[in-house]
């Protein structure tokens, strides 16, 4: 046997091994994924006044409706919508306007400041909106997801609950008209999703999600405000654990709120999930690898290239889509939602393989029309405008 024989062998058998590997994680995500929203929601004993904190940027699709979601809350306390920008003339502000003529009712507050205190313009953004915010306790949210009318009295039901300190929330995909946007919620729902549930059943995870997070005003001053984050990529990761060094905990509730995947080209949709992937692999480095298991097909079709297409690696690719497959089928019934798209599974399977491995590459990451370079530290460089 020639050393290239051996070699290809070799890695073969390797890719095999990790198709059952990750065929065995595929079916352990799948029986979490409905325990963990099957379990019950807190109801609040009070309802205190609240300030909903959201930085816009943009004219983002379905940004009303994003928007119109949190105005139709069943929440009997005082709510103020507070909204933020760095420049006067951006078009997310027509926006607003028209959430005010939707719905007059609501208590909307705007701000537009340009100052910037680092190279996270979304913690600035929420910095120079926190003076104008008149409650004590605060969920920040960001603009480009959609709620259910509960969704104010669940989160703020967590927060009372005793020790808690912070409350995020896990989210689902929700695309917008197109192939890319459908291709992307792939990402969201069959892998993120069922990853985020798998890590907190086996105590492998300490997240903290930027779409929600609410805390006390005291909590956030305990943490040092905002200005320690102002150059972390994952800002929402660094908060999470702040509060965790404070002693308090951050809870999950087992509900989704809806994330608008919005990516309408291949360009942008890569760019997003490399950005994804590198913040995780820079967070989190060990977690990063083991996300290796999240990929079972694409290793079946490896073992299948390096075993010259014998007959038992084309069985493990039928073993390992009947896998990916039963956690789509269960995740949507969990979720709710319809089952549809089942053949963009695989394709997806493949194309975010090859983006989990171009993550390894570089530590460059765009975000907003901005380019950054990211340290070992998480922390951003100066921006550079694409």
């Amino acid at each position: 046997m020639s050393a290239m024989h051996l070699a290809a062998v070799t890695l073969a058998y390797a890719c095999a091994a990790g198709t059952v590997l990750g065929v065995g994680y595929t079916i352990l995500a799948a029986m979490l994924i409905g325990r963990f929203f099957a379990r019950a929601v807190s109801e609040p004993s009070s309802f205190p006044p609240v300030t909903i904190v959201k930085p816009l940027h943009g004219d983002e699709w379905a940004l009303l409706a994003n928007l119109s979601s949190f105005c139709r809350q069943d929440y009997p306390g005082a709510v103020q919508f507070l909204f933020g920008v760095h420049d006067s003339n951006d078009p997310a502000l027509q926006t607003v306007d028209d959430l005010r003529r939707l719905h007059p009712e609501a208590d909307i507050s705007v701000v537009a400041d340009a100052r910037l205190y680092g190279p996270n313009r979304k913690i600035s953004n929420i910095m120079n909106m926190l003076p104008q915010a008149r409650h004590d306790l605060l969920v920040f949210a960001d603009s480009d997801v959609s709620v259910a009318p509960d969704y104010l009295r669940n989160v703020i039901g967590e927060l009372q609950k005793p020790g808690v300190g912070l409350v995020t929330c896990v989210y689902r995909g929700q695309p917008d008209p197109g192939f890319w946007p459908r291709l992307s919620a792939k990402a969201t729902n069959y892998q993120f999703l069922p990853g985020v549930v798998t890590g907190l059943a086996l105590g492998l995870a300490r997240p903290c999600f930027g779409q929600t997070i609410a805390m006390r005003r005291d909590t956030l001053e305990k943490i040092g405000g905002f200005t320690p984050f102002v150059r972390h990529l994952a800002e929402d990761h660094a908060i999470g654990e702040a509060v965790r060094m404070i002693g308090e905990k951050v809870v999950i509730p087992p509900f989704t709120i809806a994330h608008a995947c919005v990516e309408a080209s291949a360009a942008q949709l890569i760019a997003h999930e490399l950005r994804w992937s590198r913040t995780i692999r820079r967070i989190d480095p060990l977690g990063h690898l083991g996300s290796a298991l999240i990929h079972p097909l694409a290793f079946a079709l490896l073992a299948a290239v390096f075993s010259g297409g014998a007959l038992w690696s084309w069985a493990l690719a039928l073993v390992a889509m009947s896998a990916r497959l039963a956690l789509k089928l269960l995740s949507d019934r969990a979720l709710r939602q319809p089952y549809r798209d089942l053949w963009l599974l695989p394709l997806w399977d493949v194309v975010s393989f090859m983006i989990f491995v171009a993550s390894f590459w570089s530590s460059r990451v765009i975000w907003r029309g901005f380019s950054f370079d990211v340290d070992g530290d998480g922390l951003l460089s100066a921006a550079q405008e694409e």
